[in-house]
């Protein structure tokens, strides 16, 4: 069957960035819960729950006898997630980005691993985007509207997204939306109309019938893409670190295979701290 490449390019960016959260808040609890959370992402709960249960069953099997069982469940909005972390028995949260340093403070976050997406890294740069020829500077963007999975966050995408191009006008609209395709059409059409992609959707841009008519106006640093961390220390350091190195030794396990493969992660590594640290001092820097 021949698939248009307008429609292979919309299935490259609505596949979810997988995010896990998990964890106990309580010493004695029997089973930490590994809460999964991609704002604007498609999927729900339900359609995730087989691959969260893997993972999960993985984690456990990596980490050995003892209370070190793992529970997962997804959520695709912040809200949802938001609640989730707000539950007791959060004590572990793998974040995208811009949830992490928007909800840093508020939920204590504390950042243990990065999380890899498979075939990726695990840091990648974002890609502000805009109809060839319109835009040169960040004032030109005055009156437009600005599209991205990101943008639920505003600060970041004027601080470690766009920072490192320039202060970003004040009238500029930043609007949180997964329709990203249709932005895109948009912007090729010549509206006032930006997209801001992450690494996998701007891979994709060279394949757009229109591709022509749109420009590459700025690349982000890279910036790490996913942030496993504790929840406002409801872990003990030592059930902690069992969770954390089962997390680490799961690419290196035959029988985890499946369960990596099924949330679309490579591996986990140890924090960039001086990426991170970049990152938060760029969105702390925002309207100072």
């Amino acid at each position: 069957m021949c698939v248009s490449t307008d429609a292979k390019l919309l299935v490259t960016l609505l596949v979810p960035l997988v995010l896990l959260v998990g964890a106990p808040d309580a010493a004695e609890a029997e089973s930490p819960t590994l809460v999964v959370c991609a704002p604007g992402y498609p999927g729900s709960t339900a359609e995730a729950q087989p691959a969260m249960d893997a993972l999960a069953a993985a984690v456990a099997g990596a980490a050995g006898p003892g209370p070190d069982g793992l529970e997962a469940a997804y959520f695709e909005t912040e809200a949802g997630g938001l609640a989730a972390l707000a539950e007791p028995d959060a004590g572990l949260a793998l974040l995208t980005l811009p949830f992490f340093l928007e909800h840093r403070q508020d939920l204590a976050l504390e950042p243990v691993l990065l999380a890899v997406p498979a075939g990726r890294q695990a840091a990648e740069p974002w890609t502000l985007v805009a109809g060839a020829g319109l835009v040169a500077a960040p004032s030109d963007l005055a009156g437009w509207t600005l599209v991205s999975l990101a943008g639920h966050s505003e600060r970041f995408v004027r601080g470690p997204a766009l920072g490192g191009w320039g202060e970003l006008p004040g009238d500029l609209t930043v609007e949180f939306s997964g329709r990203v395709l249709s932005a895109l059409r948009k912007a090729a059409r010549g509206e006032k109309v930006a997209v801001l992609l992450d690494a996998e959707q701007a891979a994709a841009l060279d394949d757009l019938p229109f591709a022509g008519d749109l420009e590459v106006v700025h690349r982000s640093p890279p910036l790490p893409v996913s942030v496993l961390a504790a929840v406002a220390g409801r872990v003990p350091a030592e059930r902690l670190a069992k969770l954390t190195g089962a997390l680490q030794s799961l690419d290196g396990r035959p029988e985890a295979a499946e369960a990596l493969a099924g949330v679309r992660i490579e591996r986990f590594e140890p924090v960039d701290r001086e990426a991170l640290a970049r990152a938060e001092a760029a969105f702390a820097g925002v309207g100072e």
